[in-house]
């Protein structure tokens, strides 16, 4: 949104905004926690807020938007994409991919143990509490400290599930000090640095996790029933890659797509000044 925003006050005219899900503003949808806008609409606001207040700058502008639309081919000159009324092809001089990013899974850890259900990311469980509230589970361990790890453990507490504790296998916290402290401290969450997620256990459905501590060497089991991954994200530059393309003459990668962010509001200053230097 904000780089097309940008485009349009840099004098733009011919916009295509493209967006899989059927409304705009991502992963901000889901967010309904505060702590968004602070420096770019100067005051505090959730994600939905955030998404709401910056639709109606794109909407004033009439930018051409399309969603429900799944993007499935890219070549320098034009985008492929498919929805309701079919599959068509556009061409363009510049094509920006404001894409995100995916959650890191446990497959990517390899982590050693059975395959029973109650295991998500924590990005998927913030989807199924806040859009489709539905709870994944009442007993449960995070695996990692991430920003969306740590307020998934506020979220799940606040809806009445126990978080026995955030483990973490660096010896430094991953994601903000203001979540740790308003997510974690305040809800008396603790969070376990240098330990290390070694087998997850359960038949059908979760039962607990073992651990170790990586300063000691100690090792304990903890039972559970649901285990979240908040291990990291990855910049979603799939298309550009299997198409074989790299950013670069008219086609450009902007926010987490580019690199991870931890302010929205940088996002949206980087993109809104890439839309403005596009011709």
């Amino acid at each position: 949104m904000a780089a097309a925003v940008g485009a349009s006050s840099g004098g733009l005219k011919k916009i295509l905004l493209l967006e899989r899900l059927p409304r705009l503003g991502g992963i901000l949808n889901q967010c309904i926690h505060v702590g968004f806008g602070l420096k770019y609409f100067k005051e505090e606001m959730t994600g939905t807020e955030y998404a709401a207040r910056y639709k109606k700058k794109v909407y004033k502008r009439n930018i051409e938007v399309k969603t429900s639309c799944f993007v499935h081919r890219i070549t320098p000159q034009e985008v492929t994409f498919v929805c309701a009324d079919g599959e068509f092809t556009v061409s363009a001089r510049n094509i920006v991919m404001a894409t995100g990013c995916r959650e890191r899974t446990r497959e990517m850890l390899t982590v050693p143990g059975t395959r029973p259900a109650g295991i998500f990311t924590a990005g998927l469980v913030q989807e199924m509490i806040n859009i489709h509230g539905v709870m994944p589970g009442k007993s449960v361990v995070i695996i990692g400290s991430g920003n969306i790890g740590m307020i998934m453990a506020r979220r799940m507490t606040l809806e009445g599930a126990t978080v026995h504790a955030v483990l973490e296998i660096m010896d430094h916290l991953s994601g903000l000090i203001r979540n740790k402290v308003q997510c974690l401290d305040d809800f008396g969450i603790p969070l376990y640095l240098e330990h290390e997620l070694l087998e997850i256990i359960g038949k059908d459905r979760v039962e607990a996790v073992r651990y170790r501590n990586n300063q000691t060497g100690e090792e304990k089991l903890l039972s559970c029933d649901t285990v979240l991954f908040s291990v990291g994200l990855i910049p979603e530059q799939d298309l550009l890659i299997e198409a074989g393309i790299k950013p670069g003459n008219g086609i450009y990668l902007v926010g987490n797509a580019d690199y991870v962010h931890d302010l929205v509001d940088a996002v949206t200053r980087e993109a809104e000044k890439l839309g403005k230097s596009m011709d």
